[in-house]
């Protein structure tokens, strides 16, 4: 794998994360992930992370750190999730052969 692909293709899956919040592609996804981690995580868990109890959504998105990558030579679906293994729940960036991004969903 090219060390220097995977890392244009992280920033471009990550980056297509924070471009899909408050729109209608990320009504399922990310918006879903943020608003689910924030109905169920201890509000300490947020004051740890962010110096505050009650983050707003960018704040959370801020937070999202790589978890896996998977597919076509690990190269076509990048997870990311919240620090600290305190959720099951990633949100997943599909890349098309050319390393764009062309959809997210929050997976389990």
């Amino acid at each position: 794998m090219d060390n220097v692909e995977f890392e244009r293709r992280k920033l471009v899956a990550l980056a297509a994360i924070r471009q899909a919040h408050g729109t209608e592609h990320g009504e399922d996804s990310i918006d879903l992930f943020v608003a689910r981690q924030l109905e169920e995580l201890r509000q300490g868990y947020w004051q740890e992370q962010l110096a505050t109890a009650t983050p707003d959504s960018a704040a959370v998105i801020g937070l999202h750190a790589f978890r896996s990558s998977w597919g076509e030579g690990d190269l076509e679906n990048f997870d990311f999730t919240l620090p600290g293994k305190v959720t099951d729940y990633v949100v997943s960036t599909h890349l098309d052969e050319r390393g764009e991004a062309d959809g997210i969903s929050m997976e389990s």
